[in-house]
């Protein structure tokens, strides 16, 4: 007679489950993402951060097989978060989960060391189909997500100076303070605009600063 099927073990299904840590600062976005992926037969959800300090201890104490990481965060932001715990563990599989789109945004977080960038209009399909992605070491890019990473690969890059620059012209420093803060002359502030201009592709500061911000060079 062939063998009895033998009952399933709970707990080695448990263990086959892909441990998830969530860290968001909106609790409904940490509530309706847990109940989203606890329905799943391979995953749950171990831990909700509402910090990215909070999120870094965590992932210490659970070392979770992913984690979701939003990028607006208070005391510490999410790139800053993947940094610190990427310098702990190269092989830590993180996901960014966020309402920016940014191209800025989404090299910052790729280049922090993500694995995957997601949208959080993401349908759940493809939310789980990134997690198993991310958990079998793969990277994984929405295409309106890649589309905008190839956009921000092929425009150039700006300076630190440059981006330091910036952020004095979009407190409505005029030329010579810009100068004064950087201990740098009006004529060295002016070679710098001209650059930056040309980056930009723009034909003045009001639109050097809007150009800016749509990239997410700058936060207003």
């Amino acid at each position: 007679m062939p063998a009895a099927p033998q009952p399933l073990d709970p707990h080695a299904a448990a263990a086959a489950r892909i441990r998830v840590l969530i860290a968001d600062d909106h609790p409904l976005v940490r509530r309706g993402l847990a109940a989203i992926i606890d329905m799943e037969d391979d995953a749950s959800v171990v831990g909700e951060a509402g910090d990215g300090d909070e999120a870094v201890r965590m992932w210490r104490a659970l070392r979770p097989d992913v984690t979701l990481m939003d990028l607006r965060m208070p005391k510490v932001e999410g790139v800053q978060a993947i940094r610190r715990i990427r310098a702990e563990d190269a092989g830590a599989a993180i996901i960014v989960l966020t309402t920016f789109d940014h191209d800025e945004d989404i090299y910052a977080g790729l280049r922090a060391g993500a694995k995957a960038y997601l949208l959080k209009d993401v349908q759940p399909e493809e939310l789980f189909r990134c997690i198993r992605a991310v958990h079998a070491g793969e990277a994984y890019l929405q295409p309106r997500v890649a589309a905008k990473l190839a956009q921000r690969m092929q425009e150039e890059t700006l300076t630190e100076r440059e981006v330091q620059i910036l952020a004095l012209l979009a407190q409505g420093k005029s030329n010579r303070a810009i100068g004064q803060s950087l201990f740098i002359t009006e004529s060295t502030v002016k070679s710098h605009l001209k650059s930056l201009f040309v980056k930009l592709d723009a034909t003045s500061r009001a639109e050097a600063l809007a150009l800016a911000a749509k990239r997410g060079l700058i936060k207003f």
